[in-house]
C-alpha cells in the first residue's frame, strides 16, 4: 500500500499545514504550477516527490520535470499532466498522451476547481485536486491523500486549507 499526497497549484506557496497532512504519506506528487523552484526542493526533502511543470513555471523548473509524468504505483498505471482538461474535453496535448494509451489514474491541475470523477470512455479515474496556493481565483484552497494498494485506488480525502488569502 501507498499512500499518495497530491496538491496543484502552488504558484509559489507552500503553506505549513500541507506538510503536516501529508507526514503519513509515502509519496507526494504535484500536478504543476509549482512556481518556485525552492519549493520542488522543499517537497523533495520532505517526502519522495513527483512532479510535472505547468504553465507558470520557468525553464529551472522545467529542467527538473516534465509535461507528462506516466509512471506506475503499485499495480495502478498514473499520468500526471498539468494542463489536461477534463473528460469529454481533453486538451490536445493530454489527448494526443491518451491516445497512447489510457491510465488507471490520470491527474491534471490548472483549472484551481477540485474534481475527482470516473471517466467511462477511458476506464480511469480522473483527479484535479484545486490549488493550494494563494495566487488565482479559487476561493477554497485545497490538497486530496489517498491510498493505493495493489491495482486499488481508495480512502480518498479532500483536506481544505481555508480560504485564498
Amino acid at each position: 500500500m501507498k499512500r499518495i499526497g497530491l496538491l496543484s497549484d502552488t504558484h509559489g506557496y507552500l503553506d505549513d499545514r500541507i506538510l503536516h497532512h501529508f507526514e503519513n504519506v509515502d509519496e507526494i506528487w504535484h500536478a504543476g504550477d509549482i512556481g518556485d523552484i525552492e519549493l520542488l526542493d522543499e517537497l523533495k526533502a520532505f517526502k519522495p516527490t513527483r512532479a510535472v511543470w505547468g504553465n507558470i513555471d520557468n525553464h529551472i523548473i522545467r529542467k527538473d520535470t516534465k509535461e507528462f509524468l506516466r509512471f506506475k504505483c503499485e499495480d495502478v498505471e498514473v499520468l500526471i499532466t498539468h494542463i489536461g482538461g477534463k473528460p469529454g474535453n481533453y486538451s490536445k496535448p493530454a489527448y494526443e498522451e491518451l491516445q497512447l494509451g489510457s491510465p488507471k489514474l490520470f491527474i491534471c491541475g490548472h483549472s484551481h476547481i477540485l474534481l475527482v470523477k470516473m471517466d467511462a470512455r477511458y476506464n480511469m479515474l480522473w483527479m484535479n485536486p484545486g490549488a493550494c496556493g494563494i495566487k488565482g481565483f479559487h476561493q477554497v484552497r485545497t490538497i486530496l491523500r489517498f491510498s493505493i494498494t495493489g491495482d486499488r485506488i481508495h480512502d480518498l480525502e479532500v483536506i481544505e486549507l481555508g480560504k485564498r488569502v
